[in-house]
């Protein structure tokens, strides 16, 4: 770690835990924090689901991978990342990457020798780009291309030709999508796109970046996590590069992002259960109190603060009773972050987050003024988030019967995802008489109705079943309809 790291690292709370004056504080923090965690898996972010989701969506990739005959890789990310244990099924969007494998970017280091002849081979130039972007040149044709790619192609003016990253997007968002398809304005990197109105996903395309020097980099800092054998695994897993320049430079038009999706669902799978419930909590703060809209402030910033605290603090220290004091940690880093607008990204540090997070004056001071109370707040401060609150609030027997029929419909809902997969023709189109899909769909028919039958009883209007089902997957059902 540099010098600069480090005094990031002290400057922002990295390393100080908790804001406790006394012994009855502790306990009053400690009691707080074993609350906290209970209520945060009973709303569907305990281990078990968890490793549901996982596997789940793992296997979604595989095989959505394996249809492709090896061309296109498949990548779950954003907040489904790592199995999407931090998301429900329709809680957010999906986040879907199609890795093309039939190029690949290379850093000056890496001999484009050791790649058969029919891989396109660009070569990064990272120098007058700002950290963690590059521009590409062509080095090697190969024997088999795209012509979403080849017509991306320009001159560089000294007789190269440049890969842009606007071109190869706009050429992109050309290819037909499935029908029932709504497509949406860009959106960075992503394509943004609806089906049956409900189902939204961000899909980016991207080639795999061979950056060795980089992840040696990342890999040789000191740290308290993760495991060598999982930093090693990060190292192995390489990089992508996604079609978006840095906001502002001259040439963002043919600059690319480097990013490290698979790397980085790897770290959120070996977060222990404390750091993924303060990294769900932080994404609550960002929706719910926040209410961060134009990602000033995203998702991946709460992750990346979580992954520093992880990587700079002992393990031990991140258990059930801690989960609050750390949130008062990260709530303090988020804020130093709004203050100087400078957060380190956690696999290139020299890249800062804050640098085109476009954050207005009027905006910064009440964010900053927001954060401010919560710290003064102490254990309190979970009442913030609308889920914990009325979770706390709610009598325990409805409660844990509904989130029991939340997590079921749920699971039963990712299998349905994947045996759909294997069930589908070259068209797409569903094989309903299968018998697996067609038990699938009685049961979740069974567990919408029990919950739609208990609603009524209870004197809530509810409109429909198809109605429910989709909010039981999106959000708590705990009020009328």
């Amino acid at each position: 770690m540099t010098e600069c790291d480090t005094r990031h690292d002290e400057s922002e709370g990295f390393h100080r835990q908790g804001s406790v004056s006394s012994q009855q504080d502790l306990v009053q923090w400690e009691n707080a924090s074993v609350e906290t965690c209970t209520v945060i898996s009973l709303l569907g972010y305990g281990l078990e689901i968890i490793h549901v989701r996982r596997d789940a969506y793992r296997e979604h990739c595989r095989l959505r991978t394996a249809r492709a005959n090896g061309t296109i890789t498949t990548i779950i990310t954003g907040s489904k990342a790592g199995g999407g244990e931090l998301t429900r099924f329709l809680e957010s969007d999906i986040d879907i990457m199609f890795v093309r494998n039939n190029f690949v970017c290379l850093e000056d280091c890496v001999s484009a020798d050791k790649f058969p002849r029919e891989i396109t081979v660009f070569r990064s130039y990272s120098r007058m780009s700002y950290p963690g972007h590059c521009r590409l040149l062509l080095e090697r044709r190969g024997t088999t291309t795209d012509w979403n790619v080849t017509d991306a192609l320009c001159d560089d003016g000294h007789g190269h030709e440049l890969l842009s990253s606007d071109l190869f997007l706009h050429n992109c968002r050309k290819c037909k999508f499935m029908k029932g398809i709504v497509q949406h304005d860009r959106s960075g990197p992503s394509m943004p796109n609806t089906l049956s109105v409900t189902l939204h996903t961000d899909i980016v395309d991207a080639f795999l970046y061979h950056c060795p020097s980089i992840l040696s980099k990342w890999a040789a800092r000191p740290r308290h996590w993760p495991l060598p054998d999982v930093v090693q695994q990060v190292v192995s897993l390489g990089a992508v590069l996604t079609p978006v320049g840095f906001k502002g430079s001259e040439h963002q038009h043919v600059e690319w992002r480097v990013c490290f999706n698979a790397g980085e669902i790897e770290l959120i799978s070996n977060l222990n259960d404390t750091q993924t419930k303060l990294y769900v909590l932080l994404k609550m703060i960002k929706n719910d109190v926040l209410h961060a809209r134009k990602k000033e402030v995203s998702s991946y910033t709460m992750k990346n603060i979580v992954l520093w605290m992880a990587e700079n603090n002992p393990q031990a220290s991140f258990h059930t009773k801690s989960i609050l004091q750390w949130l008062h940690e990260a709530l303090d880093a988020l804020r130093v972050a709004l203050i100087t607008l400078e957060l380190p990204y956690y696999m290139i540090p020299e890249r800062n987050l804050m640098a085109t997070s476009g954050l207005d004056e009027e905006q910064q001071r009440t964010w900053i003024s927001t954060i401010t109370d919560m710290l003064h707040e102490g254990p309190r401060v979970i009442l913030r988030l609308p889920k914990i609150r009325q979770c706390i609030v709610a009598h325990p027997e409805p409660f844990r019967w509904y989130s029991g029929r939340r997590i079921e419909l749920e699971l039963l809902w990712l299998m349905r995802m994947n045996i759909v997969s294997i069930c589908r023709d070259e068209n797409w189109k569903i094989d309903d008489t299968d018998a697996i899909v067609q038990a699938l769909d009685r049961r979740i028919n069974e567990v919408v109705t029990d919950v739609c039958v208990r609603m009524r009883m209870e004197g809530s209007r509810v409109i429909n079943a198809p109605a429910i089902f989709y909010r039981i997957l999106m959000e708590n059902v705990n009020d009328d309809q």
